[in-house]
């Protein structure tokens, strides 16, 4: 086979692909924010009846224990929780550049276990 044959060949293959190719789910962009929150909600999904997902974040040398997860965008998290001191507490922070520590733990006996809130970003009506 010539090699002009074998492009016309590749060429009306790689048409045909198109053409016949359905449509479907497009591809998204690599999602950052949505991936973490989507791993912390599984952790939490996977838990047993007498465990907790302890999730912290840093503000400065402080400890801070997430009990709810905002994300008003995709690129923002505001994360809620306590800190040492039992003091209610918000870190505002760009997605990329947030760091959380997660460790399921067993709760205390004869209370409740925590649930971590998410409350994420409404879909943009098209």
């Amino acid at each position: 086979m010539a090699l002009g044959e074998l492009t016309k060949q590749l060429a009306q293959q790689a048409f045909s692909d198109v053409l016949d190719a359905k449509p479907g789910i497009p591809a998204q962009a690599d999602n950052v924010g949505s991936t973490i929150l989507g791993q912390i909600q599984a952790m939490q999904n996977a838990l047993k009846e007498d465990q907790e997902l302890l999730v912290l974040v840093s503000a400065g040398a402080e400890p801070i224990r997430v009990l709810e997860v905002f994300a008003p965008s995709w690129r923002v998290v505001v994360l809620t929780g306590i800190d040492t001191n039992k003091n209610v507490t918000r870190v505002i922070s760009p997605i990329e550049s947030t760091q959380l520590v997660c460790k399921v733990v067993k709760a205390q006996p004869a209370v409740k276990p925590i649930r971590i809130a998410f409350i994420t970003p409404k879909a943009k009506a098209e």
